[in-house]
């Protein structure tokens, strides 16, 4: 039995990925792993000419790394349409530019910034 998780990212207010993950969606593993990865960036417009860090180079760019960044074989990650909000998933994750909203279907158990939503992460269960 999979712990399902929906990942919206959006630009401004239009969500423009849905990722589906089929398995371990809770915030102790797919939120921390999501944490670890939206504070490996820093979100910029425009990319420093030989900068060293990593950049997110607006949502469209976090978005696509993020894929990137789970997407690594067959199976366990897919894209739905922003428009697919029930897939049976047991969390959804809505990632802004500031914030991550984390629901429990329906109910909103996080609502905060990158840091804290790694503190959350963290102390889940």
């Amino acid at each position: 039995m999979g712990t399902r998780s929906l990942t919206f990212v959006y630009d401004g207010e239009k969500p423009i990925v849905n990722m589906y993950r089929h398995f371990d969606g809770y915030p102790s593993c797919h939120g921390a792993e999501l944490a670890e990865f939206l504070l490996s960036g820093k979100m910029t417009n425009g990319i420093p000419f030989g900068s060293k860090e990593s950049f997110f180079n607006g949502m469209g760019c976090l978005a696509a790394q993020m894929i990137a960044n789970f997407k690594n074989s067959a199976g366990g990650f897919y894209i739905h349409s922003v428009d697919s909000t029930d897939c049976w998933q047991d969390y959804e994750y809505h990632l802004y530019e500031n914030k991550v909203i984390v629901k429990d279907p329906g109910e909103v158990i996080f609502e905060g910034n990158w840091n804290e939503f790694q503190k959350f992460c963290a102390e889940a269960e």
